[in-house]
This record gives C-alpha cells, sequence and structure tokens, in this order.
C-alpha cells in the first residue's frame, strides 16, 4: 500500500504521524477525525466534494448483512408513520457556511 500526506511537513517525525498499518493486509488506521476538503471535520469522515466508489459501499441498512428479512403488515406499518412527527427546517448559517450548502 502507499500513502502520501498532502502537507508535505506533516509526518516530519514519527512520533507525530498518527495513521498506522492496520492488523489487515492493505489497510491504514488513523485514531480521530478525518476531513477531505475540510480542515475542521466534525465527524470521524468528513467529505466536502463528490466521493467516487470503484466498489461496493456495506452500510448496517444493507440486505447483505441482514437475516430472517420477512414482510409485514402494511396496515400497520401505515397506521405507525401517521403517528410520526414531520418537520420542515432551515440549517443553521454558521453549519451551512462551513458544509458549503447555499440554499438553507
Amino acid at each position: 500500500f502507499f500513502f502520501q500526506a498532502s502537507n508535505p511537513g506533516q509526518f516530519e517525525n514519527d512520533s507525530d504521524a498518527l495513521w498506522q498499518r492496520g492488523h489487515v493486509p492493505e489497510t491504514i488506521v488513523y485514531h480521530g477525525r478525518v476531513g477531505i476538503n475540510t480542515d475542521a471535520p466534525d465527524e470521524a469522515l468528513v467529505v466536502c466534494g463528490n466521493a467516487k466508489v470503484m466498489g461496493r459501499v456495506m452500510h448496517p441498512s444493507d440486505s447483505r448483512a441482514k437475516q430472517n428479512i420477512r414482510e409485514v403488515d402494511t396496515n400497520e406499518q401505515l397506521r405507525r408513520i401517521t403517528q410520526m412527527r414531520l418537520v420542515e427546517y432551515d440549517y443553521k448559517p454558521e453549519f451551512a457556511s462551513v458544509m458549503g450548502i447555499k440554499n438553507t
């Protein structure tokens, strides 16, 4: 595997390097938040821009991660949906500006 920092001075000595080889082959580990096109990530990974995936994206909601999938009573589920609280909202200006959202 190959990894290069975009900031040439970022890894000047080994004690500053937070990136580590993973236990699984061809992996790297970083303990902290990672930002792509942002210097203020507020989650484990923040991508400000488009992301291109050349493979599969697995998510806990992915059917490949589930078993015992079965149909439910549609009428009961519709009744439950009508009890949901629906809202409209505007993003806070400080959040919108950091995330590049123009239409809040």
